[in-house]
C-alpha cells in the first residue's frame, strides 16, 4: 500500500483499482484539498453495458464515496465512429435514434450506483455528441490537428494491433483518439474536470487528452487507469460461453447475473469483493480466507452484494431463493430461465440450444453423450429424445451442476 494523503487515492489503492497514474503526487495533493471532478467515457453500442464495464462504474462510485464529483460521459458522438481499442474489425455504424435509446437504457444502471443531484459531489451524465456535433471539420483540423503527429498515433496499441493483424482500420476510426482527447479538454473547460479514469487499454487516449488540454489551454489534468481485469483462469471479464454478462435486467435475467458471480473462481473472490462491493475490508479479508466448501458461502455473499447494487434488493433476494430451491431441495426456483415447449414436443439437443445452454445442436449432442445433461434430475444420454410437457406441468432441464431451466407447455 502506498502512503497516499487523500481519501480518494487511499480508497482506490486499497481496493485494487490503481494500475497507472500520470502524476500520483499532484493528484493526491489536489484530492486532499478540494473536490475533484473526474470522468469516464462509455460508448453506447448496445442497450446495456456488461460486467466488463462494472469496474469503471464502481470507480466512479468510489470517487463519489471519497467526496468528489463523478461525470459519466456517454459517447453519443464517438459511438458514431467506434473505438478501435481491442477490436479486430470495424463496428457497425448506429443511427442517432438507436444511440439515444441505448443511452437512456444504460442510464438506469448508473442511477442505482451513483447519486445524481445538484450538490457539489452530485453525479452528472453528459453526452459528448452535444459538443462534437457542433464541430466544423476544417476548424477542428486547424485547431486540434497540429497537436497530433501521425508518427505517434501509429505507436498506440489500438492502431498497431489492427495493422499487425492486417485488419482494416478506417480513417473514421483513426480519428477516435483525437475526439476522445478533445472530450477531456472540453470537460475541463465546461465542468472544471481534472481527472480522466479508464481501463489500462485507454492509457494512450488519456495521456493524449492531458497533453491537448495543457497545450491548448494550460490545464493541469490527471489520468488514472485500472489493471486489465481478467478472471483467475485468464478469461476476459464479462464474457462467458453463453455470451456477455449484461448489467441491465432486459438483457440478462437477475438469476443469471447472480449465478455468474456465484460461479466465480475461488481465487477471484477477494479481488471481486474489493472491486465490486462496499463490504468493509476486514470482512473481505475474513471471507477470502475461507477454504474448501466454506468458500461457497463467500461466493453467495459476493453474488448477493453485487446483484443488490446493480439490480436491487428484491432481485438479489429472488435470485438467492431460486438458487436455494434449485440446488438445495432439488426443486425449481421462480427466477430460472423458461422455455415454452410446443404440444408436439422438442428434441433434447434443440431444447439445450434454444434455452442458451449450448451454442449449437452439435455441442448439445456432445454434452448429452458426456452425461452432463439431466431431465427432471435424471441423467439422459439419448440426444434424439423428444421432450414433451403436459398441460399445466413443468419439467426441469439441467446442464452440469450450475445451469438449470424450466420447461413449460406453450
Amino acid at each position: 500500500m502506498s502512503d497516499y494523503k487523500s481519501d480518494l487515492l487511499r480508497l482506490l489503492d486499497e481496493r485494487g483499482y490503481i494500475h497507472q497514474l500520470t502524476d500520483a503526487e499532484g493528484l493526491d495533493a489536489l484530492a486532499a484539498k478540494t473536490i475533484v471532478p473526474g470522468y469516464i467515457g462509455f460508448d453506447a453500442t448496445a442497450p446495456s453495458l456488461h460486467v466488463g464495464s462494472l469496474v469503471q462504474i464502481m470507480m466512479l462510485r468510489r470517487l463519489q464515496q471519497a467526496g468528489h464529483k463523478p461525470i459519466v460521459v456517454m459517447g453519443g458522438g464517438t459511438t458514431k465512429i467506434g473505438d478501435p481499442s481491442g477490436k479486430d474489425e470495424s463496428r457497425k455504424l448506429l443511427t442517432s435514434e438507436i444511440i439515444d435509446a441505448n443511452i437512456a437504457s444504460i442510464r438506469t444502471v448508473f442511477e442505482k450506483l451513483l447519486r445524481f443531484d445538484d450538490s457539489p459531489t452530485g453525479a452528472i451524465m453528459v453526452n459528448n455528441d452535444a459538443w462534437l456535433r457542433e464541430l466544423s471539420y476544417i476548424d477542428l483540423l486547424r485547431e486540434v490537428g497540429p497537436h497530433f503527429t501521425i508518427n505517434r498515433m501509429l505507436t498506440f496499441d489500438s492502431v498497431k494491433l489492427r495493422l499487425e493483424r492486417e485488419q482494416p482500420l478506417t480513417f473514421l476510426e483513426f480519428n477516435y483518439m483525437i475526439l476522445q482527447a478533445y472530450d477531456f479538454r472540453e470537460l475541463a473547460q465546461q465542468q472544471d474536470c481534472r481527472l480522466q479514469m479508464g481501463g489500462s487499454d485507454q492509457w494512450g487516449n488519456i495521456v493524449n487528452g492531458i497533453e491537448l488540454g495543457r497545450r491548448m489551454n494550460g490545464f493541469e489534468l490527471f489520468g488514472l487507469t485500472t489493471p486489465l481485469l481478467t478472471t483467475a483462469d485468464g478469461a476476459k471479464m464479462g464474457k462467458t460461453a453463453a455470451g456477455a454478462v449484461w448489467l441491465n435486467e432486459d438483457q440478462l435475467p437477475a438469476y443469471d447475473f447472480w449465478q455468474y458471480w456465484r460461479n466465480a473462481d475461488d481465487r477471484d473472490v477477494g479481488k471481486f469483493l474489493r472491486l465490486f462491493t462496499d463490504l468493509p475490508l476486514d470482512e473481505i479479508e475474513r471471507l477470502e480466507k475461507l477454504e474448501g466448501s466454506e468458500i461457497n458461502a463467500a461466493k453467495v455473499v459476493l453474488a448477493n452484494e453485487i446483484t443488490r447494487l446493480v439490480r436491487g434488493e428484491k432481485a438479489a433476494q429472488a435470485a438467492e431463493a431460486t438458487a436455494e430451491a434449485t440446488f438445495g431441495a432439488g426443486g425449481m426456483g421462480d427466477d430460472l430461465p423458461v422455455l415454452a415447449v410446443a404440444p408436439e414436443g422438442i428434441g433434447l439437443a434443440a431444447a439445450l440450444t434454444a434455452i442458451g445452454f449450448t451454442a449449437s445442436n452439435g455441442e448439445a449432442k456432445r454434452k448429452i453423450a458426456e452425461g452432463a445433461v439431466r431431465l427432471d434430475d435424471e441423467a439422459v444420454k439419448d440426444a434424439a429424445l423428444l421432450v414433451t410437457v403436459t398441460e399445466g406441468a413443468e419439467r426441469k432441464l439441467s446442464l452440469g451442476k450450475k445451469k438449470h431451466a424450466v420447461l413449460r407447455r406453450a
